[in-house]
C-alpha cells in the first residue's frame, strides 16, 4: 500500500545522517520534502487517514493472529514543541484501540529505585499495537544531563543502555520510529505568550516551564549530542521541524504510515471453514 502523495522526498529528508548533529543549523519553519502549502499539507494528511486506519487494523489483527510485530513512536522536544497536537491530528486518525499511550513524567520513589529503562519497558506497547511515548527514556539523557540528576558517567553508560535495548527491540519485531520535534526559541516563546493571553489555555501553562527555557542552549546541547549517540541504523532519528504545525503532523503522519507500510502485513487467513460457517448460517432457525 502506498502513500496517497509522493512522500520519498519528505521521509528522507527527516532523517539526520551519522555523526554530530547542528541543531541550529537545521531550520525550523520550513517543509523539507513538501511543496504543498497549509492547506494542502491539511488535506494530505486527512487523505492519509484511510490507509493509516487500515495498516493499523492489519497491524492488530496480526497481534491477534500469532504476529510479532509492534510500532513504537518516540515523540521528544521541548515545552510547546506540539506532542499532543500531533497525537491528536495523527494517531487520531487509527482505531484508538489499537494503540497505547504513554506520557512519562518525572520518576515516582518506586521508579527511581529500578534502572532508568525499568519503567520504559513497563510501558512498551503489546503485539499488534501502536505505542507512543509522548516523551519518553530519552529524557534520562536530557533533563537528567541538564539539570545533573545523574552523573557525567551514568549519562555516558545510558547512550550505550538505549542502543542496546532499542536493537534488542527491533530484533523482536518492533518498529522504531524516533522524532525530535525541531522549534525555535522564538516560536516556544509565541506559544507561551498565546497560552498567557487565553484564559482557557491557562491550565497547560506552567511557570516552570520558564526555568526549563532559560536553559535552552543546555537543553539544545544535550539533545545535539543524544541525537548523534543514539542515531542507529535499526532506530535512525528523525529532526521534524516544528514551527508549522500543520508540517509537523504531515511528517510524523507520513512517518507513521511508511512504518506500518513496511511491514507489508497481509490479513491473517482464516483458520475454520469458511464455507461451512456460511452454511450454518444459512440453516439457521429463526431465534
Amino acid at each position: 500500500m502506498s502513500s496517497p502523495f509522493p512522500v520519498s522526498d519528505l521521509t528522507s529528508s527527516l532523517r539526520i545522517a551519522p555523526g554530530p548533529i547542528d541543531l541550529a543549523s537545521i531550520d525550523t519553519d520550513v517543509a523539507p520534502g513538501y511543496d504543498g502549502d497549509k492547506d494542502q499539507g491539511t488535506a494530505d494528511l486527512l487523505d492519509m487517514g484511510p490507509d493509516l486506519a487500515d495498516l493499523q487494523e492489519r497491524l492488530f489483527a496480526d497481534g491477534k493472529s500469532g504476529g510479532n510485530r509492534n510500532v513504537l513512536l518516540v515523540l521528544q522536544g521541548m515545552d510547546t514543541s506540539g506532542k499532543g497536537g500531533t497525537l491528536r491530528a495523527t494517531v487520531g486518525l487509527v482505531d484508538p484501540q489499537g494503540v497505547r499511550i504513554t506520557s512519562f513524567k518525572a520518576p515516582n520513589d518506586e521508579e527511581r529505585a529500578h534502572d532508568f529503562l525499568w519503567r520504559i519497558n513497563r510501558a512498551l506497547p503489546p503485539v499488534g499495537l501502536i505505542g507512543v511515548f509522548d516523551r519518553s527514556h530519552y529524557e534520562d539523557v536530557l533533563i537528567a544531563r541538564v539539570r545533573q540528576f545523574a552523573t557525567p558517567d551514568e549519562i555516558e553508560r545510558r547512550y550505550g543502555a538505549i542502543n542496546e535495548w532499542e536493537a534488542n527491540l527491533v530484533a523482536n519485531g518492533t518498529t522504531i520510529i524516533k522524532c525530535m520535534l525541531h522549534i525555535s526559541a522564538e516560536e516556544q516563546k509565541a506559544r507561551l505568550v498565546a497560552r498567557l493571553d487565553d484564559p482557557t489555555k491557562h491550565w497547560k501553562f506552567n511557570p516552570g516551564d520558564l526555568d526549563e527555557r532559560a536553559l535552552w542552549p543546555a537543553y539544545q546541547e544535550a539533545y545535539e549530542i543524544a541525537l548523534e549517540r543514539t542515531n542507529t541504523e535499526v532506530a535512525p532519528w528523525h529532526v521534524i521541524p516544528a514551527d508549522k504545525k500543520w508540517y509537523r503532523n504531515l511528517a510524523i503522519g507520513t512517518l507513521l504510515h511508511d512504518a506500518l507500510a513496511s511491514l507489508d502485513l497481509d490479513w491473517p487467513e482464516a483458520d475454520f471453514d469458511v464455507d461451512a460457517e456460511k452454511q450454518r448460517l444459512a440453516d439457521e432457525k429463526p431465534l
